[in-house]
């Protein structure tokens, strides 16, 4: 058998995952006619179909769905050992790449990055806002955000932000003539601003909770959005009640400019938490920038 080429392996693992030449084109940064010549040439050296093609997807057959998951995860292993070898030049290099919602993205990665980077002038961060949960290890990240209520028992957790908690706010002007809720049940006389959710789709429950009693309340209002920032902004023009975390309008609070209700039904939560998969050999890039995102009390 003729000699494989790793790139080749590597080109096939891109449009395996993606399930699209066009997609791990992208990815790879090649041609989609140049991808499909070298998975066409790497099948008729093993002289085994790997990919079925239809005109709406690509899917492994059985012979690519083995090579998919035997040498998938020992490549991965290989690539992880060579970025690792960096810890031999002067200053740690290369490329982080992580996947965060929105909010933490804005509000702890990037004032952290912001520092961080002009003293390590070789490293690259690469930041994929991602309001759903992604799957980092399908889509071959370093690292992601989440709540530590939502990080998987087989990753490592770092924490890098202190505890959240929830406000349901609005204007001054919205609550002239209306009386404040006491009770997460009287927000449905209240117009709600409502967040869609970008993993099911439906829209969120506002969740509380006081003295052991957990609510979860299905509000109605006119307005609906899957921006969190739009939510708020919506609120500071007095359309209605907005559920946001706190730390996002605490400026708008202590301004005046909102006002908040109910904070004996939101008590605080775990903060958001860098997670990555427990096999992971942390390249000094990487190991750079988790110290530097860790959470070491106010």
């Amino acid at each position: 058998m003729a000699r494989i080429d790793l790139n080749d392996i590597t080109a096939f693992l891109a449009v395996a995952r993606a399930g699209s030449f066009t997609k791990a084109a992208a990815k790879l940064g090649v041609s989609q006619s140049a991808l499909s010549q070298t998975i066409r040439n790497l099948e008729a050296r093993l002289g085994l179909r790997l990919l079925t093609r239809t005109t709406r997807n690509v899917s492994p057959t059985e012979a690519g769905e083995r090579l998919l998951d035997s040498v998938g995860p020992r490549l991965e292993e290989v690539e992880a050992e060579l970025a690792a070898l960096s810890a031999l030049r002067d200053k740690p290099a290369g490329t982080v790449r992580i996947a965060s919602g929105e909010h933490a993205a804005d509000l702890i990665l990037w004032p952290v990055i912001h520092k961080l980077l002009p003293h390590y002038p070789d490293i690259t961060v690469e930041i994929i806002v991602d309001n759903g949960l992604t799957d980092i290890v399908a889509e071959r990240l370093d690292a992601g955000v989440r709540l530590g209520e939502q990080v998987a028992k087989d990753m490592v957790a770092v924490r890098i932000g202190p505890d959240l908690r929830m406000a349901v706010i609005g204007a001054p002007s919205y609550f002239e003539g209306r009386k404040r809720p006491q009770t997460p049940q009287d927000l449905t006389n209240h117009n709600c601003i409502n967040l869609r959710l970008p993993t099911a789709g439906g829209l969120y429950a506002w969740e509380f909770e006081k003295n052991g009693r957990e609510l979860r309340v299905r509000v109605e209002g006119q307005l609906v959005f899957n921006s969190a920032a739009m939510n708020v902004q919506a609120a500071l023009a007095g359309d209605g009640l907005a559920f946001v975390p706190e730390d996002r309008v605490r400026e708008h609070i202590d301004a005046g400019r909102l006002i908040r209700v109910l904070g004996d039904w939101c008590p605080p939560f775990a903060g958001f938490h860098l997670y990555y998969p427990s096999r992971r050999q942390p390249a000094p890039a990487f190991a750079v920038l988790v110290d530097a995102l860790r959470y070491r009390g106010p």
